[in-house]
């Protein structure tokens, strides 16, 4: 069987996601939701009835907004969020318009063909919170091998 990268990361808006202070990025969601589309190793993204999942109330709190992706493995993904100039440009922005969340971001493994879902995004950050990383829950910098056995090295660069 072969395994999938599942990836599901919140952020908490400062302010209601329709305010203007938030334009700039709600004005860059499709451009750069279209760049991880063409990255290698991207297999599949969360959506909600538009081209994003922006309108997807995953948690009580509407400020929350979930992103979920699904990748052919973590250097692939690492590629994207940590070395695509135009993700890590938006990212050092983040301070403008979300607060910080400690446990806002957790990786696992999938079988393919199956996506993830909201509710197991929340499972699976709350695994990460409470036990920290594991197989069922894991980090950039704690990941986990997938049941084939592969190797997966610790990504050491710094958080854009």
């Amino acid at each position: 069987m072969k395994y999938l990268l599942a990836q599901a990361n919140i952020a908490k808006f400062r302010l209601p996601q329709e305010h203007p202070v938030n334009a700039d990025f709600v004005n860059n969601l499709d451009r750069v939701n279209a760049i991880a589309e063409d990255q290698q190793g991207f297999v599949w993204r969360f959506t909600g009835d538009g081209n994003d999942a922006m309108d997807v109330q995953a948690f009580d709190d509407p400020n929350i907004a979930l992103n979920m992706s699904v990748w052919t493995d973590v250097k692939s993904l690492v590629n994207f969020v940590y070395r695509n100039q135009d993700h890590r440009d938006i990212m050092r922005r983040r301070k403008e318009w979300f607060d910080k969340i400690d446990f806002h971001m957790v990786l696992w493994w999938i079988e393919e063909g199956r996506m993830p879902t909201p509710e197991e995004a929340k499972i699976r950050l709350e695994l990460l919170k409470c036990n920290g990383p594991s197989y069922a829950a894991f980090t950039f910098k704690q990941p986990f091998a997938p049941p084939t056995g592969e190797l997966v090295e610790a990504f050491q660069d710094r958080c854009a």
